[in-house]
């Protein structure tokens, strides 16, 4: 019988079966004594497993199929599973080779480390705000988070915006359509801080508070070197009883020391927001300069960084209806604001809030 050629079976009978996949077990067997790697392995399975030119396949068409009765169709089966499992016996012995085969040599060392992966670097604005968060964690803050879609609501009037007032005007607002046939507190619109987190915070715990707030926030700005519609702030709030403005400004002057280094200065100026009473701008001494004067901070020394104040008791009276444990004669607070995207551009001298928002792999490798 040729290597290739299938035996022919000279009848149907039992005897005859046993004697046609006699021989070709013995071939199967034969073949199987000649492989000495990985390449011979992968030959003698194609020969006799291969799904279109494979021996077993080629016995099936002429055995199997051209069986007269289902009986005679049934006893082949048999033969034939028996034949395959036969084939797959000596495959697997094959894969276990000798010490110092080709096969061997191939084989995978589990206990090798595996690969690295190249992981991506922080983004300088996830970065940023990593550690800005650390610091305020390390002082005992919670970190809180809310819809970016929010409802005038909780976005003015319960930070004591009332309908009307003109510092909702300094805030260009992202409005969703559609809302105008609802009453004004209940109409949707994209955040345009995240101080609406300080109120669900309020409405769902009683004081003590103390939250720090990262997010993302929407205004209708034009994109240029300083503004963009999209930017993040951080903004925290701490309300319990006897909380002064001595607190705050002890709370920001070492979380300043601890982000910037010990040797910056704080120092407050007055100021006005809505939801703070009294309120005040803070800057710091150049953390670049010493306070000498260089490009970052315009030849100052100093640099205008956040925003904060007391809690206006009117903030209070908004809470009050869902928690009465917020009664401003009893309790009082502090917040703060300040934005990532500008502490981040400081940080890192970058000069166009567009590369932030950019994805540009350019940019982005400077900080891998």
């Amino acid at each position: 019988m040729q290597e290739n050629e299938i035996p022919r079976l000279g009848g149907w009978s039992e005897a005859e079966l046993d004697r046609a996949f006699a021989a070709v077990a013995r071939e199967v067997e034969k073949s199987a004594a000649s492989i000495r790697s990985a390449e011979d392995k992968e030959q003698y399975r194609l020969r006799w497993l291969g799904r279109r030119q494979g021996r077993l396949k080629a016995i099936s068409d002429a055995w199997l199929k051209g069986a007269p009765d289902l009986d005679t169709k049934k006893r082949i089966g048999q033969r034939f599973n028996t034949l395959k499992a036969e084939i797959d016996r000596l495959l697997e012995l094959a894969g276990a080779g000798e010490s110092g085969s080709e096969l061997d040599a191939e084989a995978i060392d589990i206990t090798l480390p595996g690969t690295q992966r190249k992981l991506g670097a922080e983004h300088p604005l996830i970065r940023t705000w990593n550690e800005i968060v650390a610091v305020f964690q390390r002082m005992g803050y919670s970190v809180g988070v809310g819809p970016e879609v929010e409802t005038d609501y909780y976005n003015f009037e319960s930070l004591n915006f009332p309908p009307g007032h003109p510092a909702r005007d300094t805030q260009d607002t992202l409005v969703i359509v559609g809302q105008e046939r609802k009453p004004l507190r209940d109409r949707l619109l994209m955040r345009t801080h995240t101080s609406p987190v300080q109120i669900r915070t309020m409405e769902q715990q009683q004081p003590p508070v103390r939250i720090i707030i990262p997010g993302k926030v929407h205004r209708n700005d034009a994109a240029d070197a300083t503004h963009y519609p999209i930017f993040h702030q951080v903004e925290g709030l701490c309300v319990d009883t006897n909380i002064t403005f001595g607190d705050l400004k002890g709370t920001l002057d070492a979380a300043m020391k601890a982000f910037f280094g010990s040797s910056v200065k704080t120092r407050f100026f007055p100021s006005f927001f809505p939801f703070t009473e009294p309120s005040a701008d803070v800057q710091i001494s150049c953390p670049f300069c010493g306070g000498a004067g260089c490009r970052k901070c315009k030849q100052s020394g100093w640099i205008e960084l956040l925003g904060c104040g007391m809690v206006d008791p009117a903030v209070f009276g908004f809470v009050q209806g869902k928690q009465p444990g917020y009664d401003p004669k009893k309790v009082s607070g502090f917040a703060f604001g300040m934005g990532i995207d500008r502490i981040a551009m400081m940080k890192y001298g970058i000069g166009d809030i567009g590369l932030l928002y950019s994805g540009d792999l350019r940019f982005l490798e400077q900080f891998a």
